[in-house]
């Protein structure tokens, strides 16, 4: 596993059990994978304490647009609304052959703790940034071809993501 912490601030890195029993839901892919790369920097403000965690999926309108925090290159291919407070994107790059995910608020400010993971097969906790942030945690990429991920992103306990996903022969 690689955890990444970016700008936290009033404490440390999710050390990856704070979601372990957070049921994804598994879904249809379209897309490939990807591998390992270093998280980009924000600032982040005071620690904001969670509120009652909540589970969402499913292929709802997002919450918010897509930020390009995952670079040039890369196409949203999946995502899912965490409630209100934002969404989690899947993305991938057909030249790097590698997915991004990024954890987008709808409405930034103080900061919050927040997550986004990738990972091979049921794993979604292989790529991980975590911390508190005014604006979206991650990215984080993963290098998987012709192998299935599983993603997920947290904004103050609410949790989306899915299983499985993205698993098309694009990957190979």
């Amino acid at each position: 596993m690689k955890f990444t912490q970016r700008g936290a601030v009033a404490g440390v890195a999710l050390a990856g059990l704070a979601c372990a029993g957070v049921v994804l839901a598994p879904a249809a892919g379209a897309a490939p994978s990807s591998g390992a790369a270093p998280a980009a920097s924000a600032s982040a403000a005071s620690h904001a304490v969670p509120a009652a965690a909540a589970v969402t999926t499913g292929a709802k309108t997002p919450a918010v647009a897509y930020n390009n925090a995952c670079g040039s290159g890369y196409g949203v291919v999946n995502s899912a609304p965490i409630g209100t407070a934002g969404t989690v994107y899947l993305t991938y790059s057909s030249k790097t052959k590698k997915n991004c995910v990024v954890t987008v608020r709808s409405r930034p400010g103080a900061a919050v703790h927040m997550t986004a993971s990738i990972g091979v097969g049921t794993h979604t906790r292989d790529v991980v940034d975590s911390g508190d942030y005014t604006t979206y945690a991650g990215p984080v990429y993963l290098y998987a071809p012709g192998q299935c991920v599983s993603w997920r992103g947290e904004i103050a306990g609410a949790v989306a993501g899915k299983n499985q996903t993205n698993c098309a022969a694009l990957a190979r």
